[in-house]
């Protein structure tokens, strides 16, 4: 019987962007299922975080993200536009939220049809490559749902005959991630244990192998 662990992953985050290749390669080459959870960013998520985070986090995760991009050999740059629209000046989110929560939503959906870990590969790729100005516009997203095997528009589609669903899910899923023992992503959570951060996946991995993990034949 395959391992399993959950996968809590926000489009908005540098670090599940930074993880998302390495998670694919572990579904690839082992015998584990990934279970693809998204749920919202913490700007939205946490009314107020940004009010309360230390000034010195900001410029840290830029700098951060950008070291683990080169030392990984990952193409990275903000995403133009940013999924969440806020003020970097003043660090205040904007109440009108046009882009991420279509794409949160859609995320539901891919993972429904069983396509959830293509689809944030394609499309986080795509938002925080660092090469595509207005990701949001044109045939990018369309393009990309299709590199992993979707049609977009089916997508949008099933999303607008009931939004309220995938809302519903979205929700469970973070409260899922705090049952599970964290608030942040990404956050691998196996048998019970939360496994926080891009830079503990390894630890996940050697975690499933004290459980049995095996290579895929």
């Amino acid at each position: 019987m395959s391992l399993a662990f959950d996968l809590f992953w926000s489009f908005r985050s540098p670090y599940s962007y930074l993880a998302t290749g390495r998670i694919v390669d572990i579904a690839r080459d082992y015998d584990v299922v990934v279970n693809l959870r998204p749920v919202l960013p913490i700007a939205v998520r946490i009314e107020g975080f940004f009010d309360r985070v230390n000034p010195l986090w900001p410029p840290y995760l830029m700098r951060d993200t950008m070291r683990i991009a080169e030392q990984l050999g990952i193409d990275y740059g903000w995403p133009r536009p940013d999924p969440i629209v806020q003020d970097f000046a003043t660090r205040q989110v904007a109440k009108e939220q046009p882009y991420i929560f279509r794409l949160t939503r859609l995320g539901v959906e891919a993972t429904l049809r069983g396509r959830g870990l293509q689809f944030i590969d394609e499309v986080s790729r795509l938002i925080w490559n660092g090469k595509v100005e207005g990701w949001h516009t044109g045939s990018h997203l369309a393009d990309a749902a299709q590199r992993a095997g979707l049609d977009l528009r089916e997508l949008d589609a099933a999303i607008e005959k009931d939004p309220k669903k995938y809302d519903a899910i979205i929700e469970e899923n973070q409260q899922a991630l705090t049952a599970a023992g964290h608030w942040g992503v990404p956050t691998m959570a196996f048998e019970g244990e939360p496994f926080f951060g891009q830079d503990r996946i390894d630890l996940l991995v050697w975690r499933m192998k004290q459980r049995g993990l095996k290579k895929r034949g």
